[in-house]
């Protein structure tokens, strides 16, 4: 592959957003896991493999499906963000439509190559998360379902990257997930789903022309703002509850991520109509789940 292509096939697989956010799941629950017991770094470096696998093959074909649909035509020059408005490779000519699909393709083989090997020879009950975690990557741009599109894009990516891609991962480690720790992960499903709440707020304009009816596009960015700031506040509260609710206290660790979610909230509320001044809002956000989930993971570990 020359220059052009590796730019594209960097762009598609997204190191910067989504793939550190699965990272970072993933990091929370091999923590819970090694606070249970010594880790089987094998199946650790294959549940790695396959989850970054499916994160890129969901980018892949999110872009053709944005594509298709005109969103990411849609982008005025001044709404653009590096974190939302696609990848753009498709729309600047950086990959073939072949070229993406096949990256999706190979993504997704190699993801549920990856599933097989742990369901057949170390744990079979992570074969219902794998389905529903590939499901939810493939239908969240892709039809019939068209999560994104239809207002449960938000939750569908909390979902995954907050309990299921953790709880996954803590499985294949100690064969059983107790609820206890389900209930310690729950909160950085707040910090994911409003992660990518922010991340909506540039492509209002395009999401809207294009027909993908967003939370951001339902309310209108004024309303998101303050939905956004209920949000950060909600998951402060659901950590400082998790004694309360039976989780280990070491968990609430992750309460530290709400700071710079507050930062985030603060701007949103100040400055959401000027593209180029959200865009700390977005860094901010993306900070807070990444806070929040190393620091459940840590805490889980360690205190």
């Amino acid at each position: 592959m020359n220059g052009r292509t590796w730019k594209g096939v960097w762009s598609v697989v997204d190191p910067t957003r989504f793939e550190l956010a699965a990272a970072t799941s993933l990091f929370m629950g091999l923590c819970a896991a090694a606070a249970a017991g010594p880790l089987h770094v094998g199946w650790a470096a294959l549940t790695v493999v396959g989850i970054l696998a499916m994160d890129a093959a969901k980018n892949a074909s999110g872009e053709i499906f944005d594509f298709d649909s005109g969103d990411d035509l849609f982008v005025a020059p001044e709404d653009r963000s590096p974190f939302s408005g696609g990848k753009r490779v498709l729309v600047d000519g950086v990959l073939s439509r072949g070229e993406v699909w096949g990256i999706a393709g190979v993504g997704y083989a190699l993801a549920a190559i990856c599933g097989a090997a742990i369901v057949l020879f170390r744990e079979p009950r992570v074969l219902w998360l794998g389905v529903l975690g590939m499901a939810l990557a493939f239908f969240y741009h892709a039809p019939p379902l068209k999560l994104s599109y239809r207002g449960f894009g938000e939750l569908a990516v909390g979902l995954c990257y907050g309990p299921l891609i953790s709880c996954g991962a803590y499985l294949v480690q100690r064969g059983e997930v107790p609820w206890r720790i389900v209930v310690a992960m729950l909160p950085t499903m707040i910090a994911m789903t409003s992660c990518v709440f922010v991340q909506e707020f540039p492509d209002f304009k395009a999401d809207r022309q294009a027909g993908k009816r967003t939370l951001v596009v339902r309310l209108g960015r004024a309303r998101a703002a303050r939905l956004y700031a209920a949000m950060v506040a909600t998951g402060t509260l659901a950590f400082l509850a998790l004694p309360i609710l039976g989780a280990p206290t070491g968990a609430m660790l992750g309460v530290l991520g709400f700071i710079p979610g507050i930062a985030a909230a603060r701007r949103l509320l100040a400055e959401h109509e000027v593209v180029a001044r959200m865009i700390d809002a977005q860094r901010w956000a993306i900070l807070s789940f990444v806070l929040a989930a190393v620091g459940t993971g840590l805490g889980l570990l360690l205190l």
